[in-house]
């Protein structure tokens, strides 16, 4: 698995694709609240098995957000794949850590990966999330 910043069409598309498959059909999210100003100011990843994207990420700032990972490539460190290298980019950029909002089910994970949760459980396109953050180095 090769993660990917995307910089030109082909991974920028491949990028959309994924967040489209996995939030907007599958979770059936808003199109107008899953893509929106920030991402034209965030750095866009896609992680690859092969040539085939399989997740994607995005950081804007020091905040990490719509991590996907396609259904059928779950459970096998892709996820995992995909924030080492956000959270090593982050580190380059200067950022001593990455916060996210984490849907609740999905929190467990990043859990594992060393983020810690803070603060109330809200509300984000009607799906329960928290906070959560890691310190980098």
């Amino acid at each position: 698995m090769d993660v990917k910043i995307a910089k030109d069409k082909k991974t920028i598309l491949d990028h959309y694709s994924i967040r489209g498959r996995v939030f907007v059909i599958g979770q059936g999210i808003a199109w107008d609240l899953e893509f929106d100003d920030a991402d034209y100011e965030a750095t866009l990843f896609v992680l690859y098995d092969e040539d085939v994207p399989i997740g994607a990420a995005r950081l804007w700032k020091n905040k990490a957000g719509r991590v996907a990972v396609l259904e059928e490539h779950r459970h096998k460190k892709a996820g995992t794949r995909l924030m080492e290298a956000l959270e090593a980019h982050a580190a380059a950029c200067g950022y001593d850590s990455v916060e996210l909002g984490a849907q609740c089910y999905i929190v467990p994970f990043y859990e594992k990966l060393g983020y810690t949760a803070y603060g109330d459980i809200f509300l984000d396109a009607g799906i329960d999330h928290r906070m959560m953050r890691k310190k980098l180095g």
